[in-house]
């Protein structure tokens, strides 16, 4: 059965009740069928070996890594069992993906790293792709001032520079312990030496067919003398990637932004009329940042703070539902729902007038929006008896008194944790690999605002914050979250889904801290999404019964009911038991290859 991951740039379109979307907004892929030792009764004593997804929680005494690649999971695991800490055990688990999971895992995209260590202390690490030094705010329109249609989502024009590996190097820096070249090398091996082609992999090559054989580049990487689907079980060798990755594993930060790689990046993307020269390369750097930092019922909640607007809108909304008793207000209920769906509302709003990037705007209103206070003033606005209506002209004043992305979750030997959300914005980005050098480049442009002024019901944003400047980070939807429970780290976790990933991460806190979930309970539960605009709740299938759904409309809610094969994110949470001693992991099934791998 094929799945899909849906994302909030997807859902903005419009609300009908309770009709199911005929057409798909990324690719879903059909899960081969699991072995009789995955099934059956669960056993009585946990285990400590990598696991497949699902309910059942992967146990481990010492270190853990959850990713949506099982292969690159084991590599984290590895580094740690070799004495890594986690953010050692990140950055290998980071480029193995860039290897074994191309439609997310990166080197020519971007992101986000948040690190506590075992005394709480936390940092953060963006490494946000950024504009092009000669982008303009208006570079998507026509003569008329219109939106040139996904001009800014396919194609050369809506490439980033890319962050990843500036961010990755920049945390080792500042915080790893292993050799550099040592975390490098088993993502270089891999793509050399060649890895088990997946099913998913091979069924995301069927889907795109029609689209990559017309990119020379892309079907020389993808298929078999550019043309042939490599099938499942295969040996899938990746040599352009694998020397790409040798340049970055001996010179580090300089064997991707400097040097050949830089040049030959440079040079494809003037051939193809795209925007990124050796100049924009040379000049981006990774930037480390105080996280955004929240109390929900005596956790401390770490996040991301701006250009990401995950952590602000993520403390928001934990500071409106702090004030309601959830377990009585009854989880999945019509009162719960309703109740979540305004909370997400109000946040999203203020997400949509503010955030943008920091180091250009410099007056973000980040601790009034993260304030108890605040939060206060708009649990006045909600009534559980009639819906809020979401209005493009007037934002959150109305309240006033997505893909593909990809995340991973690390805690080693010591208590340390590591989230790190990463992405290429769509799946396999703008869908052109860069050639001679074997990895996908993104589509992040599309993440800016793309006509200054224009805000319509639909979901489409105008606003000044967000508009496209040279240089600078376009905002992002990220959300690695890390909670902190007497003064150690409790809880990792993330997941992609464009605008859906804050109110993942927000569903799965919920149910581990309000519902006494496990994490692996509560990273498979059913999740359900509101962004503000357009002005409906989206549900994946059999999150609610029928009379559930008919009470929401009855107050005024619009909904709209996923089909059963569409789902929302990808989590990959740990959570550590102070008790029984145990690192507990959260491996989300609706990720087709995922694992996780502890010891």
């Amino acid at each position: 059965m094929s799945r899909t991951f849906v994302n909030g740039a997807a859902m903005a379109i419009g609300c009908l009740l309770l009709v199911s979307m005929t057409t798909s907004p990324s690719k879903v892929h059909p899960i081969p069928a699991r072995s009789s030792a995955h099934v059956g009764v669960l056993p009585t004593l946990p285990r400590i070996v990598p696991a497949p997804p699902g309910r059942e929680p992967v146990y481990a005494k010492h270190g853990m890594v959850v990713s949506s690649s099982a292969i690159a999971s084991e590599i984290g695991r590895d580094i740690l069992k070799q004495g890594g800490n986690a953010i050692d055990a990140a950055v290998a688990t980071a480029f193995a993906m860039a290897v074994t999971w191309p439609s997310a895992g990166n080197i020519g995209g971007g992101g986000f790293i948040l690190y506590v260590d075992k005394n709480g202390k936390a940092t953060s690490f963006d490494f946000r792709e950024k504009a092009p030094l000669t982008a303009s705010e208006t570079m998507f329109l026509d003569s008329n001032g219109k939106l040139i249609s996904n001009l800014n989502h396919r194609g050369i024009l809506s490439v980033g520079t890319p962050g990843t590996v500036a961010g990755l190097f920049l945390a080792h820096q500042r915080y790893g312990k292993l050799p550099w070249k040592k975390l490098v090398d088993p993502a270089v091996k891999l793509a050399a030496k060649g890895f088990v082609f997946t099913h998913a992999l091979m069924d995301d090559s069927e889907w795109k067919k029609s689209t990559w054989t017309k990119i020379p580049s892309t079907a020389h990487v993808m298929y078999r003398n550019d043309s042939i689907v490599i099938g499942q079980g295969e040996n899938w060798k990746q040599p352009e990637l694998a020397s790409t990755l040798k340049r970055i594993r001996d010179k580090g930060h300089d064997g991707f932004y400097k040097g050949e790689t830089a040049k030959r990046l440079a040079q494809f993307m003037s051939s193809q009329g795209g925007l990124i020269t050796e100049k924009d390369l040379a000049e981006y750097q990774a930037i480390e940042r105080k996280p955004i930092e929240g109390n929900y019922r005596g956790n401390i909640v770490y996040s991301m703070p701006p250009p990401s607007s995950g952590g602000v809108a993520l403390v928001e909304m934990l500071n409106i539902l702090e004030g309601y008793d959830l377990k009585q207000v009854g989880y999945a209920s019509a009162d719960y729902i309703h109740l979540l769906k305004a909370a997400m509302q109000r946040a999203f709003a203020d997400r949509a007038e503010y955030m943008g990037d920091p180091d250009f705007n410099p007056e973000l209103p980040v601790a009034r929006l993260t304030s108890k206070q605040y939060a206060a003033q708009l649990k006045q606005t909600i009534s559980f008896d009639k819906a809020s209506p979401s209005d493009s002209s007037r934002f959150g004043q109305i309240y006033d008194g997505g893909n593909n992305t990809t995340h991973f979750s690390v805690v080693d030997n010591d208590g340390n944790a590591v989230a790190l959300t990463y992405t290429l914005e769509n799946s396999y980005g703008s869908q052109i690999v860069a050639d001679g050098l074997g990895f996908f480049l993104n589509d992040e442009m599309g993440d800016f605002n793309p006509m200054p002024g224009v805000t319509t019901n639909d979901g489409q944003i105008g606003t000044k914050p967000n508009l496209i400047r040279p240089g600078k980070r376009m905002l992002s939807s990220m959300t690695p979250t890390i909670l902190v429970k007497d003064g150690k780290p409790l809880m990792v976790i993330g997941t992609p889904g464009g605008r859906t990933i804050i109110n993942s991460v927000l569903q799965v806190i919920l149910n581990v801290i309000d519902h006494q979930m496990n994490i692996a309970e509560a990273v498979e539960a059913p999740r359900f999404h509101h962004q503000w605009l357009p002005d409906c709740i989206y549900l994946e299938s059999l999150t609610v019964n029928k009379n559930t759904q008919e009470e929401l409309t009855r107050r005024g809610n619009k909904l709209k009911e996923l089909p059963p094969t569409w789902y929302q994110g990808a989590a990959m949470g740990i959570y550590i038991d102070r008790k029984s001693g145990y690192i507990m992991g959260g491996v989300d099934s609706r990720s087709p290859d995922a694992g996780g791998a502890g010891y």
